[in-house]
């Protein structure tokens, strides 16, 4: 049996908390949030880049995006 490493679990115990705080899209939330918007790509983005920002501003999470390294 595999064997997690100490940065594996830390990052599996991060992964809990957020999927436990709803920070988790799954495929039928992500279909609701579009049907929401009407299937607009604009409108989708748009909300997803400011949901993001906001994250980021609350301090809700520490993951890089590659372009910002």
């Amino acid at each position: 049996m595999k064997q997690l490493t100490n940065k594996e679990y830390v990052e599996y115990e991060k992964y809990k908390t957020a999927v436990l705080h709803g920070r988790v899209i799954t495929p039928d939330g992500l279909r609701i949030i579009c049907a929401g918007l009407d299937n607009d790509p604009e409108r989708i983005g748009k909300h997803m880049l400011e949901t993001l920002a906001k994250f980021r501003s609350e301090g809700l999470f520490d993951i890089k995006v590659e372009d910002e390294e």
